[in-house]
């Protein structure tokens, strides 16, 4: 069959098009040719700044696309902010966070919090993927000096004697329902004084003895640092906090690759793994993007 002149100069064109898409410079180890451009972002703490590095490192070393990297962009407010405003197309966040922070909708155990961080973000051209394995929820800690002198061992046994004490937590848990509101609320605490401050120095205030209590996450690495005593949470008032990757959906529907590289990270990072993860940066003064890369390496994820 003969083909029109002007349909052989379109055929032409698109054939050409699909050449020159396929001609990318090639990554051995990608998923697929398709390259492009994606930000990834972190809060301001270690913990997620490495699990960060991690999935772009993954990113990186199956596929073509180049990534930027937006390290230490604030507290979740604004990392999710710049999620919603396309700044960034990817980052880590938690099940519990999203859910009653964000939406401020009742949460569950983690298969149910999954399953509701699900349904909302998907309503917001948002999801998010499978979990890291790590449930970094909230707890309340004290010295261990505090701990024998009051006896304490529940929140419980906190709010009996939190008219003595003062409240040292992040910034943002002291306004949040899902932290220190909602805690005085379920558990009638009444701390003598209740100050916000950096992540990065709570427990120093303890240690200097300017504060008896502070909020603390299930992998910090300076809870055995700094000896502190953790205390249970007997009316189950905090939610999972299951980690894991949140992106934009039409990012995922310009690398569909994206999903299966991601998901290799579900149920490799442990609560004890992560916990000496933020050991070796926020203690032995290593970098983020080698304890993250050499984790990836050690678990067979990418090619040292």
């Amino acid at each position: 069959m003969k083909i029109p002149k002007l349909m052989t100069g379109v055929l032409t064109t698109v054939l050409m098009g699909a050449l020159l898409a396929g001609c990318g410079g090639g990554n051995n180890n990608a998923a697929t040719g398709n390259s492009g451009e994606i930000t990834i972002g972190s809060k301001n703490f270690t913990e997620n700044v490495l699990l960060a590095h991690m999935m772009a490192d993954l990113i990186e070393d199956k596929t073509d696309i180049k990534v930027k990297r937006q390290m230490n962009l604030g507290g979740s407010n604004v990392a999710w902010s710049a999620l919603e405003n396309n700044n960034i197309q990817l980052y880590p966040d938690y099940t519990g966070t999203i859910v009653a922070n964000y939406y401020q909708e009742k949460t569950g155990n983690s298969e149910q919090s999954l399953a509701k961080t699900r349904e909302l973000l998907e309503k917001d051209g948002l999801a998010f993927l499978d979990p890291f394995g790590i449930n970094n929820t909230y707890t309340l800690a004290v010295s261990r000096k505090t701990a024998e002198k009051y006896n304490l061992k529940t929140f419980s046994d906190l709010a009996k004697v939190s008219g003595e004490m003062v409240l040292g937590v992040e910034f943002e848990f002291l306004d949040r329902e899902d932290g220190y509101p909602g805690i005085q609320k379920l558990y009638g605490m009444d701390f003598k004084q209740s100050k916000g401050m950096d992540h990065g120095i709570m427990y120093r205030s303890i240690d200097d003895g300017e504060t008896d209590v502070t909020n603390a996450y299930a992998t910090d690495a300076q809870i055995k640092v700094h000896d502190l005593v953790i205390l249970q949470d007997d009316k189950e008032f905090f939610p999972p906090y299951d980690a894991g990757p949140i992106i934009r959906q039409e990012t995922l529907d310009k690398y569909p690759e994206l999903e299966g590289i991601l998901n290799q990270l579900n149920g490799q990072i442990s609560d004890e793994e992560m916990q000496q993860l933020n050991a070796e940066v926020d203690v032995d003064a290593l970098k983020e993007e080698d304890v993250a890369r050499n984790f990836l390496i050690k678990k067979g994820l990418i090619e040292g």
